[in-house]
């Protein structure tokens, strides 16, 4: 069974940074999973897909309120995938939580229910 972790999160102020970690155990990989993913979501509020990776090679996927500003990178070998996120604004203020998916349709990487594998989220505040 696939279980995903998250670390990282906490409280910053407007402009400044945090990275994240999402740490995996079990087997990642087809038939079951090729897409690795960070999602963010606030209350009242459906899971925002923010940035994915295909498991096969390096493509990463950003949703655009967060181009330019974040970056998901991966080290297999420490089964390990990460979110750079830079110049945080307080719109990015959600809990946010890696998934494993798989995604037949590359444009749908962001649907939520693609995701079978969900760690259990960690919550990210920016103040102004």
């Amino acid at each position: 069974q696939l279980q995903l972790m998250e670390s990282g999160g906490g409280s910053v102020q407007a402009g400044g940074s945090l990275r994240l970690s999402c740490t995996w155990s079990g087997v990642i990989g087809p038939p079951d999973t090729n897409f690795l993913a960070w999602f963010r979501q606030t209350p009242g509020q459906d899971p925002e897909g923010v940035a994915s990776v295909f498991i096969r090679n390096t493509d990463t996927y950003y949703a655009d309120s967060v181009k330019g500003r974040f970056t998901l990178s991966r080290d297999s070998a420490k089964r390990t995938m990460y979110l750079q996120m830079d110049d945080l604004k307080p719109d990015d203020t959600a809990i946010y939580t890696c998934a494993a998916g798989r995604v037949s349709y590359t444009p749908t990487w962001s649907m939520a229910e693609k995701y079978k594998y969900w760690g259990q989220g960690t919550q990210v505040t920016v103040s102004s």
